[in-house]
């Protein structure tokens, strides 16, 4: 009763976020029409850049709502982890897009540089402002969701992202109306696309790290394996492994030394471990293989301990 429970919440959500990923998507499409059309009458690499930049907004929505789609599909005898990893491919393709599109907009706004052309501030300024508005406004609709979820934290990115560089241009807009600055227009680009650059980065590498396989990096390991050589039976740890299928779905394995206990009393022992590693780690499913054996040279955490130990007698002679 639990677990449906559990998938049928999850499906709520998941149909949630499809409706808010696909309003926003729309919104997103027309608004990129518009902008684009307004930055070639206004000759304004800003909003050109700006549109450019909601254009992989829409790409970003598109791609995170087929990822949604995906997730709730359910495991079978090929997926076996189902398709969890569909939502952090979409934010990783998502984070590439927001790179590429950084690095032309450095080019162009070069280009500009060298003959600064002029800009309708007029327009600027008024298409902006809209831009602010609905940027904000579908940005919003994602705020809540984005901090356990990466695919949802590429989209909130993308569309905060927009929010900054149409306040950007605003501004720029503004100045150029009284101060005839033209070369502000390309300044607020390359201001834009580090922005870019920056948001995008931090996906990237986290995204990397999942599809790695790497440990979170808000467990502490050390910590971890302290906390289960607590529990009343284990004798030690090793052979151990933790990572994510997503971001907010965490998962473990490790072989857990014990006595030659009865088969109960090894439940019981693994009953403890995966109450402390979810409540303490946010890791929603263990694999535990019990032994009775000491621990060999070859087993990963053994050789973890041997190398930080190692590690801290260097530091002690060096100092």
């Amino acid at each position: 009763m639990e677990h449906n429970h559990t998938h049928s919440h999850l499906g709520s959500v998941a149909e949630q976020t499809i409706s808010r990923l696909g309003l926003s998507l729309g919104l997103t499409a027309l608004f990129v029409i518009l902008e684009s059309a307004a930055g070639l009458y206004a000759n304004s690499l800003a909003l050109l850049t700006d549109a450019a930049h909601n254009f992989t907004d829409v790409i970003a929505l598109g791609l995170s709502l087929y990822a949604v789609r995906l997730t709730i599909r359910p495991s079978n005898s090929q997926k076996t982890y189902g398709y969890h990893r569909a939502g952090i491919l979409a934010a990783l393709a998502n984070s590439t897009t927001l790179v590429l599109i950084s690095l032309g907009v450095f080019y162009e706004a070069y280009q500009r540089f060298k003959t600064t052309p002029e800009v309708k501030s007029g327009v600027l300024i008024l298409v902006g402002l809209i831009a602010v508005i609905v940027n904000l406004g579908t940005a919003l609709l994602f705020r809540r969701g984005s901090e356990k979820d990466l695919n949802l934290r590429s989209v909130f990115l993308h569309l905060m992202g927009d929010v900054a560089s149409t306040v950007g241009a605003v501004i720029a807009g503004i100045i150029i109306y009284f101060t005839h600055a033209n070369w502000l227009d390309p300044f607020v680009s390359v201001l834009i696309g580090f922005l870019i650059l920056y948001n995008a980065w931090g996906i990237l590498r986290e995204t990397v790290g999942i599809l790695l396989e790497s440990a979170p990096r808000d467990v502490d390991m050390q910590a971890m394996v302290a906390d289960i050589k607590q529990v009343e039976g284990v004798m030690g740890v090793h052979d151990l492994h933790v990572w994510s299928l997503a971001q907010n779905l965490r998962t473990m394995s490790a072989h857990i030394l014990t006595a030659d206990l009865t088969i109960s009393e090894g439940a019981d022992i693994q009953r403890q471990i995966n109450e402390i590693v979810f409540h303490r780690y946010n890791i929603s499913h263990a694999t535990l293989q019990l032994e009775c054996e000491d621990c060999e040279p070859v087993s990963l955490y053994c050789e973890i301990n041997e190398s930080n130990h190692r590690h801290s007698e260097t530091s002690y002679k060096t100092k």
